[in-house]
């Protein structure tokens, strides 16, 4: 399978952004999805993860603001960011992996499949 993410922008501090991470090749079915950022300088932080069927895991920094849903007729799973931040400008890619286990969801190396990214700035 492949992964396309789309729908980073440019936004103002409070709006929405929802990002998409679209299965080529195959389907989502089976696999977790996960999604990550990164900023120059530092290094690849966990955002949230969607298990198969539908157990989620979410950063600290985004419990409550940011939402993982998946879309199986779509073959896509979704990235619903609410009362963005500053701090939430970075570049986001998704990932899918057939056999990671719940507990492993945060650590990159851990993710065998991974998109391009899509930036998103978040203006103060």
């Amino acid at each position: 399978v492949q992964l396309q993410a789309s729908g980073g922008g440019l936004v103002q501090a409070g709006d929405s952004l929802r990002l998409s991470c679209v299965a080529s090749g195959g389907t989502f079915r089976d696999y977790s999805v996960g999604w990550f950022r990164q900023t120059p300088g530092k290094e690849r932080e966990f955002v949230a993860g969607i298990r198969w069927p539908g157990s989620t895991r979410y950063a600290d920094s985004v419990k409550g603001r940011f939402t993982i849903v998946r879309d199986s007729a779509k073959n896509t799973v979704y990235l619903q960011m609410d009362s963005l931040k500053p701090e939430d400008t970075a570049i986001y890619r998704c990932a899918a992996s057939r056999s990671i286990i719940y507990s492993n969801l945060g650590i990159p190396s851990a993710w065998n499949v991974w998109g391009q990214g899509t930036l998103v700035t978040v203006s103060s």
